[in-house]
């Protein structure tokens, strides 16, 4: 099975579902204040660029890369499709956007995700891949729902 993943300006209705779907997950598991998914219009922000991956020409999932400053880079609207769990969708997505961190010279990649059990998975992946636990940044604020991860590049 093989996974593309390729630049997406989002104007495909299906991956349109697919970033409802997630906001519909984090609101399912989070407080409205401490939902931080982006939703469409906030993706088509320069500062962000959008990946899409499929499998056999179907939406497996997506992820984000928003700049923060010209060194940081934050990962954003990661979201795998139910049917496509636990078949590389996400590690793929993740390669792709470090891949491109890396390229715009940035020195570090962070994040914020939940901090409940339906996040376990992805905080899994992320320590892979050499996130580290770390306070908030950006924007963002102390909350028993968000946990925030960095990594130097």
């Amino acid at each position: 099975m093989e996974i593309s993943v390729q630049k997406d300006d989002l104007s495909d209705g299906s991956i349109i579902n697919l970033l409802e779907l997630h906001l519909q997950e984090m609101h399912k598991h989070s407080p409205p204040g401490s939902v931080h998914a982006l939703d469409r219009e906030g993706l088509v922000d320069p500062a962000v660029s959008f990946w899409s991956a499929k499998i056999n020409g179907i939406l497996a999932g997506c992820g984000a890369l928003k700049e923060i400053t010209p060194t940081l880079g934050e990962i954003k609207s990661m979201k795998t499709d139910f049917i496509f769990l636990r078949k590389g969708v996400a590690r793929a997505l993740l390669e792709r956007i470090i891949t491109e961190a890396k390229l715009r010279q940035y020195q570090q990649i962070k994040l914020e995700t939940g901090s409940s059990d339906p996040f376990a998975p992805a905080v899994a992946l992320y320590r892979q891949y050499g996130f580290q636990s770390c306070g908030p940044f950006s924007n963002y604020k102390e909350d028993p729902y968000s946990l925030f991860f960095c990594k130097q590049l």
